[in-house]
């Protein structure tokens, strides 16, 4: 694309050149937004974030920290929580609590990843002890929701 030029004011026109060539001219501003570049138009305008356009939550952090880590206890590349626990230089209730996430109901964990859990609901309310099973786990979360 020979000929681009970014320019950040102005209007928007098209120009007709002598030998035909077309030359469409559109102000656009660049802004970072979490790392990734934004196109903003003159009004204001920005288009839809996508899904990977936007940063985690630290619910979705600390679930994709807890399979990461039950992952490598698996896999036995460590013996114990404790050694993770040492490797990432954390408290060992810490690397407990987070491979708990990983025993979660599959409709939770969906909560999780589309950030459509409740504002109120805490990581200390999913992870801490959580029910083997999971309707326990959604009788829990809802008893949650209506202490509150």
């Amino acid at each position: 694309m020979s000929g681009v030029r970014i320019q950040s004011s102005g209007e928007a026109e098209v120009m007709l050149s002598s030998d035909g060539r077309l030359t469409l001219s559109v102000p656009i501003e660049f802004k970072r937004r979490g790392g990734r570049k934004q196109v903003t138009l003159p009004n204001g305008e920005t288009g839809k974030p996508r899904p990977w356009d936007t940063a985690p939550t630290a619910m979705q952090l600390a679930l994709a920290r807890g399979h990461r880590w039950l992952a490598t206890l698996e896999s036995g590349e460590v013996k114990t929580l404790t050694e993770i626990a040492g490797r990432e230089g954390v408290d060992n209730s810490y690397v407990s609590r987070m491979v708990n996430l990983t025993t979660l109901a599959p409709d939770i964990v969906e909560a999780i990843l589309l950030n459509a859990l409740p504002d109120h609901l805490t990581l200390f309310d999913l992870a801490v002890d959580p029910p083997a099973s999971w309707e326990a786990q959604r009788q829990r979360l809802a008893g949650v929701q209506a202490n509150l």
